[in-house]
């Protein structure tokens, strides 16, 4: 089995909220794909609920797309301790967390429930499990401890 990158990441030693590239890609065709670790709590001490993962997911999505060119997708990690980001080219990390905490900031101070996407039976594979309520809780808590620039020491913008 090919070894994946992620696997191999001392979890007890990071110190979340982070954004960490993972690695980066080159295409046959000469594209070029940067996935970013974007941990929002600490592995193995806190997870954010699936309701809270679930809408900052969907909010993320948009909000990202709306501060920082180049986003392909935003997944969350199945610990439930961040996300997969996936970009075009190779993004300097301190425009992801200015982009990441931006965004942040508005599901924090901002968003109102008509602001989540895809939040319809149409829309989302399990369209029940959002929470406005824990992904406010949640973007505060990441935007009260920094994020760092550095996965294993606080390193800010």
């Amino acid at each position: 089995m090919a070894e994946i990158e992620s696997f191999t990441l001392d979890h007890t030693a990071v110190l979340a909220p982070y954004v960490r590239q993972i690695g980066v890609e080159h295409g046959p065709g000469g594209g070029t794909i940067t996935n970013f670790d974007v941990r929002l709590v600490q592995p193995n001490v806190q997870e954010i609920p699936t309701g809270g993962l679930h809408t900052l997911e969907h909010m993320l999505a948009g909000l990202l797309r709306d501060r920082i060119d180049g986003v392909i997708d935003i997944s969350p990690f199945g610990c439930r301790t961040g996300f997969h980001l996936l970009m075009w080219g190779e993004p300097e990390i301190a425009d992801v967390v200015a982009a990441l905490a931006g965004s942040l900031s508005f599901i924090a101070e901002e968003a109102a429930e008509s602001d989540i996407p895809g939040v319809s039976a149409l829309e989302c594979g399990n369209y029940r499990d959002h929470s406005l309520h824990s992904a406010r809780e949640w973007a505060a808590v990441v935007l009260d401890r920094g994020i760092s620039l550095d996965a294993f020491e606080r390193v800010g913008v």
